[in-house]
């Protein structure tokens, strides 16, 4: 049996309105219409099918309530990007920001920057979101799309309609390197597999709480089989070196790591203790669970689509925001030298 159509009339009858509200909230003319409504109206297309039929007009108009998101999908994700702590929470924070203003969010997954503008041009999109793509030509990508858009940690020279909205990364690793020393760490090794952007940042201010030569660094491979026999011929001078602190530019290394050293028989906190950098969900459920600098994706997520808002409807907005990270102790660091009473 064919269902018939689904009319706006039956729309703005399941939900008591009227059918001008509906077909308002269809065409983005939402300006006297309550955030509550829209979302109502919203949930009932989609529930109802309405909204495949949908697409045309959001491409005609002016206002089309699509905001897109890319993320780089970089070779160290192997191809899973999207299970990433760090990106699973920013993506879930935006897609609840999106929700909350009436937005469609549109995801896509690249590590070729060259398909942004393609993916930009097939939508009528009022903003993009650019996560991971660090040292990029924005001003050409700019100049081949009209949309503005605001980068997550972006690293180049201020261009029009652009906002690069970071946190600040210097202070999270002084925060982490100034927390170990003052339990008593002497010895430290930092974990990144680069040595750049915000990476680099995070280890300058880790290394900066402590004395010239007191803190080491391991560049390590970005693939997981490839990192594991890494530390395998690094664990020897680990011993060696005497370290008892670690300090990993992102969670997943640093729980990476863990699983590593617990495997070869040490205790964390007992024998080396260990910071992380994101403060992800598996941060908090991991044993022990881990201490590390915490960023507020929220807030991000909430300052990305102001921007984009301010930035499409002409008003200024800063070239670059900074936003404040935090400390959170959890048990896999304690005073140093750690004793049973």
């Amino acid at each position: 049996m064919v269902q018939d159509r689904v009319r706006i009339a039956d729309i703005a009858d399941a939900l008591g309105l009227s059918t001008a509200t509906v077909s308002n909230v269809i065409h983005g003319k939402t300006g006297r219409v309550s955030r509550e409504t829209v979302k109502r109206v919203q949930l009932e297309l989609e529930k109802t099918g309405y909204i495949p039929n949908m697409a045309g007009i959001l491409l005609a108009r002016n206002n089309s309530r699509i905001l897109g998101l890319v993320v780089n999908d970089n070779a160290k994700y192997e191809g899973r990007v999207l299970e990433d702590g760090f990106v699973m929470s920013s993506v879930n924070a935006l897609c609840r920001e999106a929700n909350e203003k009436g937005y469609f969010l549109m995801l896509k997954t690249t590590a070729d920057i060259r398909e942004i503008p393609v993916f930009a041009s097939m939508w009528n999109m009022d903003g993009l979101i650019l996560m991971g793509f660090c040292e990029a030509d924005y001003e050409a990508l700019r100049s081949q799309m009209r949309i503005s858009f605001v980068v997550y940690d972006g690293y180049f020279a201020q261009c029009s309609k652009v906002v690069n909205l970071v946190i600040d990364h210097y202070s999270g690793g002084y925060q982490a390197g100034k927390y170990l020393r003052e339990l008593g760490h002497k010895r430290a090794l930092c974990l990144s597999d680069n040595l750049i952007c915000m990476d680099w940042e995070r280890i300058t201010g880790f290394r900066s709480a402590f004395a010239p030569g007191e803190a080491q660094i391991w560049q390590i491979p970005n693939t997981k089989e490839e990192r594991e026999r890494y530390y395998q011929e690094k664990f020897p001078e680990l011993l060696q070196m005497g370290i008892t602190a670690v300090f990993a530019v992102s969670d997943y290394y640093a729980l990476d790591f863990m699983g590593f050293v617990q495997g070869k028989g040490l205790q964390v906190p007992r024998d080396i203790q260990i910071v992380g950098f994101d403060d992800t969900l598996a941060s908090r459920q991991s044993s022990p669970p881990l201490t590390t600098i915490h960023q507020d994706a929220p807030l991000r997520a909430k300052t990305a689509v102001e921007c984009i808002e301010a930035m499409r409807d002409g008003r200024e907005c800063p070239a670059e925001i900074l936003l404040p990270v935090t400390l959170i102790s959890r048990e896999s660091t304690r005073r140093w030298p750690w004793q049973v009473l």
